[in-house]
């Protein structure tokens, strides 16, 4: 890094923020210098962050929201914008999985996971991008899953909402460079949270969430005239 804190000043949205990696995320970008405003649905949760954040002298604003509603989002950027300034960093996070054969999952399942993890990345970014195209600045990083690439026994849902997360990524990308904007995605292995089940698995060979967060850290710490456009983390031994 060409300076202890690159992020100095700059307005940085993190989705699912309140716990695991994107907690991890926050912390990273608050290290850098970045004003946070963080979003999740639970306010007590979220809440406790914040206070935690606020006790160390970080600038950091807690907006409960559900990024699956349109109205939620609009409201979640407009708050940031005007409380904090205009968002130069969106970390979408926010995801959520449903494992199990595919001929016993519902359409309510399919929804929800869909919506979550790939309606709502397309909605908060639509909302970020006008400003960021003004500017001629930003950043989009999109934390997506090695399940984006790798199919197996029971993630046929959650598979195919990374799947299309992924190519909704690079797409982005491509849109939005032309303007300055550099879109990435970070697609880590199992990482040791309480997300999913690890059942079986030995959790020390996992990775931790400060892995995602450092992959995160590498990609806002390029230099103007390059950006990664993806990053692919395993841990060293499979748990």
């Amino acid at each position: 890094m060409a300076t202890r804190n690159p992020l100095e000043g700059k307005v940085a949205l993190v989705t699912g923020a309140s716990r695991g990696i994107g907690l991890a995320i926050a912390r990273s970008l608050a290290g850098m210098g970045a004003k946070l405003g963080l979003c999740a649905r639970e306010p007590k949760r979220l809440e406790t962050v914040a206070r935690e954040f606020e006790r160390e002298g970080i600038a950091v604003l807690a907006v409960p929201a559900d990024v699956t509603r349109p109205a939620d989002i609009a409201a979640l950027v407009q708050t940031i914008e005007r409380t904090l300034g205009p968002i130069e960093i969106l970390v979408n996070n926010a995801g959520i999985g449903y494992f199990g054969p595919v001929q016993e999952a519902s359409e309510a399942n399919w929804d929800a996971v869909l919506d979550t993890n790939l309606k709502a990345v397309f909605l908060l970014s639509k909302a970020v991008a006008p400003g960021m195209i003004q500017r001629r600045a930003g950043y989009i990083v999109n934390i997506v899953s090695l399940a984006g690439k790798n199919a197996f026994a029971g993630g046929s849902i959650y598979c195919a909402s990374k799947w299309g997360l992924l190519g909704l990524t690079e797409c982005m990308a491509e849109d939005l460079r032309p303007h300055g904007i550099r879109v990435s995605a970070v697609c880590p292995g199992t990482v040791a949270t309480d997300f999913s089940p690890h059942t079986g698995k030995d959790l020390s060979k996992m990775l931790r969430p400060q892995d995602v967060a450092y992959a995160v850290e590498m990609i806002l710490a390029q230099a103007p005239q390059s950006f990664i456009s993806e990053v692919l983390l395993r841990p060293t031994q499979k748990p």
